[in-house]
């Protein structure tokens, strides 16, 4: 349907061999995802819909401008100066930390300055592999292989989706690494921060904690936290489960603020200000209503793996309640299954990953409930046990999409 929309679109926008019309061609691919995607429930996890506050300045004129991050070049920044800096004691606030940075541009990136700010080439760190639902950035061929670090991997149960703590304490005595970073984006359940901190201080190691995924639970004081269970910086990406603006964070202790901001400097020449203030209402939103938006999540992601697992569609690890954070993990495997699955539902008007990840932050926000996890869950029921026409499907996501049309737990306008 939409792949038909899309070449109807791109063929019939500009004549061949024209330069005339381009805006058109480009408003009107722009359009036609926005009318599919909100015909759709999207169930990324790595996604999230923005309030109509952080929309309007992320808009705003903010989006044309520089801002020095080192001595003023340029002049014309009061108001941006005062934004980034309420900006900062909103996220100090939210995360209880003594030091805020917004200006990494991805999550990505804050991975990358934290790893600047702390490293130097040939240190060792301890991670999730990516095999166990680690970030790539912290594994062979990410941004830790490029900065020089000798990469070790925590020992992890697959079957609990959690870190193997006796066995990764010995490691941390034996490797003696410069980090151990918590995080991962596969994560169900919270991870063993405090005790592992402990015995990394015990080396002269720091503990961070890449909350990329969990962020928005973090600030809905939901999942856990990191700085408090002894982690020294909490980084990651601000468009997850925390939603706003597509950008990066690092919070954390206050003897690290200093380092942080050096590493800052070789990163960027300037932090993209339009970002900034969408961070900075989205970080108030969640002041106001985090706690609620966080525990809904939570409440939802059970409700959908419990009817999944219901109708026969097997779900990970049921003999721990199935999550506490917003990702469902489907037990699907092999390429062939998977790609006929997530192909399946997507033409059904239900976005997933090829990792088979269910989450609930968006639809959440949208201000679904437990009582439409049960009618999401019976949707891949219908695709995946019954083998029913996606199409077929799709018209009832549609009508299900449209009684929901309005973002929740956000300031009104």
């Amino acid at each position: 349907m939409f792949c038909r929309e899309r070449d109807f679109l791109f063929e019939n926008s500009v004549g061949e061999g024209s330069m005339k019309g381009y805006d058109e061609q480009i408003m009107r691919l722009v359009r036609g995802h926005q009318i599919w995607r909100g015909k759709c429930l999207n169930l990324i996890p790595s996604e999230n819909i923005t309030s109509p506050t952080v929309r309007e300045v992320t808009s705003s004129d903010f989006m044309h401008r520089y801002l020095d991050l080192d001595e003023p070049f340029y002049l014309g920044t009061k108001f941006m100066n005062d934004v980034e800096s309420l900006g900062q004691r909103l996220a100090e606030k939210v995360f209880k930390a003594s030091f805020a940075c917004l200006r990494p541009l991805s999550g990505n990136t804050a991975d990358m300055v934290t790893l600047i700010a702390l490293t130097k080439p040939g240190d060792r760190i301890i991670s999730i592999h990516r095999r166990n639902g680690g970030y790539y950035g912290f594994s062979e061929g990410g941004c830790a292989e490029t900065l020089g670090l000798k990469i070790e991997c925590f020992p992890f149960d697959e079957y609990e989706m959690n870190i193997r703590i006796e066995e990764a304490y010995e490691q941390i005595m034996k490797v003696r690494p410069r980090l151990v970073i918590f995080g991962a984006s596969f994560i169900l359940f919270p991870e063993p921060v405090k005790e592992l901190s402990e015995a990394a201080a015990d080396v002269g190691a720091d503990a961070v904690y890449d909350g990329s995924h969990v962020l928005g639970l973090i600030a809905g004081k939901y999942f856990q936290d990191p700085l408090g269970e002894g982690a020294s910086i909490l980084m990651g990406s601000t468009h997850k489960t925390f939603p706003g603006p597509q950008g990066g964070i690092i919070v954390g202790k206050g003897e690290f603020g200093e380092k942080i901001e050096r590493a800052c400097l070789p990163m960027f020449d300037n932090h993209h200000m339009q970002k900034v203030a969408g961070i900075a209402v989205t970080l108030a939103e969640m002041l106001s209503f985090g706690e609620e938006y966080a525990k809904q999540i939570v409440r939802n992601s059970k409700k959908i793996a419990k009817g999944l697992a219901d109708f026969g569609i097997p779900v990970k690890c049921s003999h721990k309640g199935y999550t506490e954070s917003h990702q469902v993990l489907l037990d699907i495997h092999g390429s062939d299954e998977i790609k006929d699955v997530t192909g399946r539902l997507e033409r059904a008007n239900i976005i997933v990953d090829r990792g088979i990840r269910i989450g609930t932050q968006e639809i959440t926000r949208f201000g679904m409930k437990e009582r439409e996890m049960e009618r999401v869950a019976e949707f891949f029921k219908r695709i995946i046990k019954d083998r029913e026409k996606p199409e077929k499907v799709a018209v009832d996501v549609t009508e299900m999409s449209a009684e929901f049309d309005e973002v929740r737990f956000c300031f009104k306008r």
